[in-house]
């Protein structure tokens, strides 16, 4: 049994940063698993399962965060939430298109 949490940096890309709509999709996207998902940022850490706590991260666009997660499917909750950073929380597309 593997006790060490797997690690990701990943960046908020879009351009109003981790508001309500993307945090709402990162707790539905770390509900699926679970293992326990945490953001960081500058010590202080988030639970990806709580809106409230993500928000506290205050993170706008280009804010570097340290996303880990710990349990069994910890490697797959890592790839599919550091996918949503990665487009942007699917907000670059009409930002890009203006």
């Amino acid at each position: 049994m593997n006790s060490r949490p797997l690690q990701r940096t990943v960046v908020v890309r879009n351009p109003q940063g981790l508001h309500l709509r993307p945090a709402d999709l990162l707790v539905k996207q770390a509900s699926r698993y679970d293992a326990e998902v945490m953001l960081g940022r500058e010590g202080q850490m988030a639970d990806c399962k709580s809106i409230l706590s993500i928000l506290t991260l205050g993170a706008s666009q280009g804010t570097e965060l340290h996303l880990t997660a710990e349990g069994a499917d910890a490697a797959e909750a890592i790839a599919s939430i550091a996918e949503l950073f990665d487009h942007g929380f699917y907000e670059l597309e009409g930002a890009e298109s203006e």
